[in-house]
């Protein structure tokens, strides 16, 4: 049988008071290193975060909000990338670092991945355990925001971000005018290792080819390739996304925006000309060097030979002569045992100088 509704005061039935929305998480700031809404290319005074910021681009449509982050965890990214609504893809990606060098779009929203790179000091090569160091910077931009999301140490923008800030007309162009400031200190930090790198290349080189260096390290060499095909990792998948935010026609990147990266393409362009000249000589290097660790053996192989040989007439003699026979020459005369000594000096002095002359010994 059907229940029939208890009538509550005044006849109404007694229903239950409907649940309450679920609340909004709150806004994750643990990984925001900066966050400021920018118009014509002025930031704005005041502190804010990212949801109030987007809130007051889009109720005004003037500007756009630059948020940067540092290393978020899942849940931050999360929040973000809900905010912003991001593709949950590149979400995932941002997160969980280590992308090679890309440029996706979806809709109206870039995201670039760029590989950082850090010289690591060293007093020398054969004391070095490392040569340069990588990190990531990911920029998502979009028509009102644009967002930089770093991993590793070493990929500070905060100065990049002062330096923007006064020079409100490049700023004026928009987020595609960040993407470009990210872009063109990256490259600009792959020329500065590539220098540094110079040295280590041009002291390995001095190594395997000096004379007074008998005994090569052959370890330096396959520790500065390794770096060097790490640098090439990072630098070359790059040229490909230049290229396409430089293409004429490009609806998410301004005509001047272009303009700039073309230049940033150029100098990219330099660092990997220069950085597979280092792989070649670096091979070229290592080639020689084990062909003269091989030569080094041969030569130490024919001394132990010379000598062997030398060691082997005394001993060949002695052992003759301490066979215990009654009946030898020579043992029961005065000049016997003078004469094996004798005999013994002259052959080994004979083999002694045809080994010298020969370049065994």
């Amino acid at each position: 049988m059907a229940s029939i509704p208890r009538s509550g005061p005044r006849g109404l039935s007694s229903r239950r008071a409907p649940s309450p929305s679920p609340p909004q998480p709150p806004a994750s700031t643990g990984a925001v290193v900066d966050c400021a809404v920018y118009v014509n290319g002025h930031r704005q005074p005041g502190e804010v975060g990212y949801r109030e910021a987007l809130q007051r681009v889009r109720e005004s449509g003037e500007g756009f909000v630059w948020v940067g982050l540092h290393a978020p965890d899942d849940a931050q990214m999360a929040d973000v990338g809900r905010t912003f609504g991001l593709h949950e893809l590149v979400v995932e990606d941002a997160v969980h670092a280590h992308q090679r060098p890309k440029l996706e779009v979806y809709d109206d929203t870039q995201f670039l991945v760029l590989r950082t790179v850090q010289y690591v000091e060293h007093e020398s090569m054969a004391k070095a355990s490392e040569v340069v160091e990588t990190g990531e910077i990911m920029v998502f931009a979009g028509p009102d925001f644009v967002l930089t999301v770093r991993h590793g140490e070493h990929t500070e923008l905060s100065g990049m971000r002062r330096r923007l800030e006064a020079r409100p007309e490049r700023l004026a162009l928009g987020p595609t005018a960040v993407l470009h400031a990210v872009a063109d200190k990256v490259v600009d930090t792959y020329l500065a290792v590539t220098e540094r790198m110079d040295v280590d290349v041009a002291a390995i080189e001095e190594s395997v080819f000096s004379r007074q260096n008998r005994w090569l390290d052959i370890d330096p060499v396959y520790l500065l390739r390794r770096e060097v095909l790490e640098l090439r990792r990072a630098v070359t998948p790059l040229a490909e996304p230049l290229r396409i935010l430089t293409v004429n026609g490009n609806p998410l990147v301004p005509k001047e925006v272009r303009r700039h990266l073309r230049d940033v393409s150029d100098h990219l362009t330099t660092v990997i000309d220069r950085v597979l000249e280092y792989d070649d000589l670096l091979n070229s290097l290592l080639q020689a060097g084990a062909a003269k660790v091989g030569i080094q053996q041969t030569t130490d192989m024919r001394k132990i030979s010379a000598w062997v040989a030398i060691a082997a007439v005394p001993t060949m003699i002695a052992g003759i002569y301490g066979m215990n026979f009654e009946y030898m020459p020579e043992l029961n005369q005065p000049w016997g045992y003078p004469l094996v000594l004798g005999l013994l000096v002259a052959v080994c002095a004979v083999l002694f100088v045809v080994f010298r002359r020969s370049h065994w010994l």
